[in-house]
């Protein structure tokens, strides 16, 4: 018998009262700058770090209901695929796996494809969840950017992808390698169809979801600090023996080298994306009235020509998207205007130029 225990602290329970049970989720740190961080503060900075500004990961139902328009959308089912089609099996079996994921996300899968409107402009959301054996793409994956493929295509609406992927799923093998290019074949009809495809890179983007549909969007969007590639650093290391230079594989390094076109923060993204949108869609019915009952002939040349080039409007329309959005953040020093030497001459600023890019390549088409 141990009178510490079966004496002196039940007295001493009794003298102080009963004591609240203090829940151990109430405070997170940063991975960055290893500071705490109060659960309320943090959801209310979209799990942004309020110190340093890491970006953490984000639920994907706290994604969908901070950027579609009042955190209303609708839900799209992915069509249902063969569980453990070859019948895999590790440590534990792959069936196992699965429903050890479904139990703890409630999600199908992988992936939510939901549809609704950013700032006011249609849009169909295929977003990764990382928290569902690492976000991997598997046959129920590629269903799902199918899926979301089909009804932009039908609906007239931008598609928007959210990859959070290591990359394919093991446990499926070739049929997981398969999704590669049907996902490619997914956008691309998208792309034909004259709607804008973009794809919003988070941390990570990796593997082969990164050598497929991540990597052919329209236009590029990365969280600031994401990693993206193919390759983790350290194999890509030791394979070419020589050291990597400094912030390899984030958001900022590939913006720098062209592979991403826009970084932006998690509290202007639903802004910047409703903006993007809004310049590449086209506003014109199936018919190919303009809405004022004449059939618009360069409007459905545009179209045929986006289905080209996979831009509505080309490259031009892509570049002078960007460069509207890219200005906002940071507007060039106004220099003094002098009167032009040459008589019949005017001169021309850099947004009319940026302006008139798209009117010219859609000139030039026609």
């Amino acid at each position: 018998m141990n009178w510490l225990s079966d004496f002196i602290r039940p007295k001493i329970r009794s003298l102080v009262g009963p004591q609240k049970d203090v829940p151990d989720n109430l405070w997170s740190r940063c991975p960055s700058c290893e500071g705490m961080l109060f659960h309320r503060d943090l959801a209310e900075q979209m799990n942004v770090c309020y110190h340093c500004g890491y970006h953490m990961k984000w639920s994907v139902d706290d994604r969908l209901a901070n950027t579609f328009d009042d955190g209303k959308y609708e839900t799209i089912a992915v069509p249902k695929v063969p569980v453990d089609p070859l019948k895999f099996k590790d440590r534990k079996k792959y069936s196992d796996r699965l429903r050890e994921s479904q139990s703890k996300t409630g999600k199908q899968d992988a992936i939510v494809v939901a549809a609704g409107t950013i700032e006011g402009q249609p849009a169909v959301i295929a977003a990764f969840d990382f928290d569902f054996m690492g976000g991997s793409m598997g046959m129920a994956v590629g269903e799902g950017i199918v899926k979301a493929a089909e009804v932009a295509v039908k609906r007239g609406s931008a598609l928007i992808v959210v990859p959070s992927s290591g990359g394919a799923r093991m446990q499926e093998g070739a049929l997981s390698l398969m999704q590669m290019p049907r996902t490619i074949i997914a956008v691309n009809r998208v792309q034909d169809a004259g709607l804008p495809y973009f794809v919003l890179l988070t941390n990570p983007t990796t593997g082969g979801v990164s050598a497929s549909f991540a990597m052919v969007g329209d236009i590029h969007i990365a969280e600031p600090g994401a990693t993206i590639g193919f390759a983790g650093k350290r194999v890509i290391q030791e394979t070419i023996r020589e050291d990597l230079p400094d912030g390899f594989q984030t958001a900022e390094y590939l913006k720098e080298h062209g592979m991403v076109d826009l970084v932006i923060k998690r509290s202007e993204m639903k802004e910047k994306l409703g903006q993007l949108i809004s310049l590449l869609t086209v506003a014109y019915d199936d018919s190919g009235n303009n809405g004022t009952g004449k059939k618009d002939k360069s409007a459905s040349s545009n179209a045929k020509g986006a289905g080209k080039s996979g831009r509505k409007g080309g490259n031009a329309t892509k570049a002078a998207a960007t460069a509207k959005v890219v200005k906002m953040e940071r507007k060039p020093a106004s220099k003094p205007q002098s009167p032009s030497k040459e008589a019949g001459k005017t001169e021309v600023s850099d947004e009319t130029a940026v302006a008139s890019a798209p009117k010219k390549a859609a000139s030039g088409k026609a």
